[in-house]
């Protein structure tokens, strides 16, 4: 149960601010959204913020949405788990990985699942969101991978669903 009460679902001010969240999310309101639009200024943020993490990034949108549900699993953000799901598997992700992200120290070592810039992905993104800090081998096997652009959007990734989750786990909010 949410720690603080949702706004109303039909609320409409600030216009702008609430409009361009709607836009975003194809018209209505997710608990998340209703929770941060308690603080306009800072739904204007997230909303910027979050949609060009997840529609500008040129990394791979499975290894974006494997970061956003691995972290979810390893934070206890169902939310987060739930919301990103459908995602991965619209990015390529099977039935299969999803149900072997939810034991991520399995998963990482997963050949039978995950390729191998995946199991790379997840051990950084395991680390990551464990210890915060990567150990070098590990980072420097992501980026033989992915090259510099996509190892920085993916920790980018990583450390954004950090903050996600930890906002959902917080103030309680539920999967609609």
């Amino acid at each position: 149960m949410a720690r603080i009460p949702y706004v109303p679902a039909d609320i409409a001010e600030p216009r702008a601010i609430v409009d361009a969240v709607r836009a975003r999310r194809g018209g209505a309101l997710l608990h998340l959204d209703r929770m941060l639009l308690h603080s306009p200024a800072l739904a204007a943020g997230w909303n910027a913020y979050l949609g060009a993490v997840r529609t500008q990034l040129t990394l791979s949108p499975k290894l974006r949405e494997l970061a956003m549900c691995v972290v979810a699993v390893l934070n206890g953000a169902e939310y987060e788990f739930v919301q990103h799901a459908p995602e991965f598997r619209r990015a390529g992700g099977t039935q299969a990985q999803l149900d072997a992200l939810r034991d991520p120290d399995a998963a990482r070592t997963d050949e039978a699942r995950f390729d191998e810039t995946e199991r790379a992905a997840l051990v950084v993104a395991i680390a990551s969101t464990r210890t915060v800090k990567v150990p070098e081998a590990d980072f420097a096997a992501l980026a033989a991978l992915l090259g510099e652009r996509a190892t920085v959007e993916f920790i980018a990734t990583v450390a954004t669903y950090n903050m996600v989750s930890r906002f959902l786990v917080a103030l309680g909010i539920e999967p609609e």
